[in-house]
């Protein structure tokens, strides 16, 4: 195989490490209104294989915010076509912070924060697996502990957006983080 295929699979393989990550990003910042439109694989899609052809950076927090905003600008240019309104900077750069703060989010819900730069590569590991983790459980298990612990919404809201009782959604909270813990204790042996 030519040294450039290499280089490019290395990349790809780099990057797909991501997939579900950047999914959970594009989850976090679409509204109920846009759940349906908006081809949340499509996005992340086009993102992987644009990064995949472009040098990386070498570390994975740099990576990472590459990734970022290669991700907003798609799915910047998705909710453009979805619309077909003119462009408004200002929603463009709150797309770009609204996802950074996803990230960050994420990163507070999962370890807190860390200081090291060996402490910031396990962050950004941990990330991954968290993503993969949610990635594996149903998808009322995935939303619940999106909206209500990754989002921030209150028990109440989390319960009428996914259209049960209160009691039935603390429920699948509980039955989503067991099964979010199991598969995290799981992937961190195969680690």
């Amino acid at each position: 195989m030519p040294i450039r295929q290499v280089a490019n699979q290395d990349r790809a393989n780099r990057v797909a490490a991501y997939r579900d990550y950047l999914g959970l990003l594009v989850r976090l910042q679409l509204s109920a209104g846009w759940t349906g439109r908006v081809d949340v694989s499509g996005v992340v899609q086009q993102t992987l294989f644009e990064a995949s052809q472009q040098e990386l950076p070498t570390k994975d927090d740099d990576l990472v915010a590459f990734l970022r905003r290669m991700l907003a600008n798609n799915l910047r240019d998705e909710l453009r076509r979805q619309t077909r309104q003119r462009r408004d900077v200002r929603r463009e750069v709150s797309l770009e912070a609204a996802l950074d703060r996803s990230s960050l989010r994420l990163a507070e819900w999962l370890a807190g924060t860390s200081s090291t730069p060996s402490q910031h590569c396990a962050r950004a590991d941990e990330l991954r697996r968290l993503a993969s983790a949610l990635a594996e459980l149903t998808e009322d298990q995935r939303r619940v502990v999106e909206l209500h612990h990754l989002q921030g919404f209150s028990l109440a809201v989390t319960a009428e957006r996914m259209e049960r009782s209160k009691e039935a959604t603390s429920a699948l909270i509980y039955r989503a983080l067991k099964r979010l813990r199991a598969l995290l204790e799981r992937s961190g042996d195969n680690a």
